[in-house]
């Protein structure tokens, strides 16, 4: 079997379509393969991105096979014809999936808010991805209240939060920078995780006078970024997976 069949082998296995870092671990078990390379990884990358008779992407780290894409479009509700409003929830919980699965890789128990358990990230529901049910109580009430509605948390091993991601598709940013003021008196990393586009308003915004204390431990992160920071975590654990470690 060739590489790109074993692609598509795994492709089709998690029906038609795949996020590279679940690529890295799938595509290697695929049996009668042998990959014979030391960088299978950067194979796979290139196999989807350069044969474009084969797959196409769906959004930055998300392939699906050009054989099945009607399939697949239909499946994730991403027709022409689908609401502008589903394209934009996809959106939002696609990157919110996948900041979950970077935090669950890097060791980090991880939480979505309650209104957002049941939205879906590609096959799955949110709340099924990120492994708390209920958000540890690491502080006074009315400030848990606030912290439960973050977009993505990731907690430490203390039951503290280590990251907050706030995921901006069309929403104001203004509110989340609020929202990360409220916990300026923790040490705790803030995410606005949005489109390059955006990176000049929240430039703009951060410059704010209200936004002082919190200035330069806010991190703007683009979805090509968040992609890219999945996939080489996937990858350094599917690495560490083959090697028994």
């Amino acid at each position: 079997m060739k590489q790109h069949e074993a692609v598509i082998r795994a492709m089709e296995q998690n029906g038609g379509f795949a996020t590279l870092g679940h690529l890295y671990h799938a595509a290697l078990k695929v049996p009668g393969c042998q990959w014979g390379t030391k960088t299978p990884f950067a194979s796979i990358r290139r196999i989807v991105q350069t044969h474009s008779d084969l797959f196409f992407k769906i959004r930055p780290g998300l392939w699906a096979l050009k054989a099945h894409e009607q399939q697949v479009l239909e499946q994730l509700s991403l027709l022409q014809h689908t609401s502008p409003d589903h394209h934009e929830e996809f959106n939002h919980s696609y990157y919110q999936g996948l900041i979950v699965q970077l935090g669950n890789l890097k060791n980090y128990e991880t939480f979505v808010p309650h209104q957002d358990k049941n939205r879906s990230f590609l096959t799955h529901k949110l709340a099924d991805v990120a492994t708390l049910k209920q958000f540890h109580p690491f502080t006074y009430d009315h400030l848990l209240r606030r912290a439960k509605t973050v977009d993505v948390t990731w907690f430490g091993a203390r039951k503290i939060p280590h990251s907050f991601f706030e995921v901006e598709h069309s929403t104001d940013i203004y509110n989340s920078l609020l929202k990360f003021s409220d916990f300026q008196d923790f040490r705790i990393n803030f995410f606005i995780v949005a489109a390059a586009a955006r990176r000049r308003e929240f430039d703009r915004k951060i410059s704010s006078h209200t936004f002082e204390p919190i200035r330069e431990i806010v991190k703007f992160v683009d979805y090509e970024k968040i992609s890219d920071w999945h996939s080489k975590i996937s990858e350094s654990a599917a690495a560490e997976k083959s090697l028994n470690l």
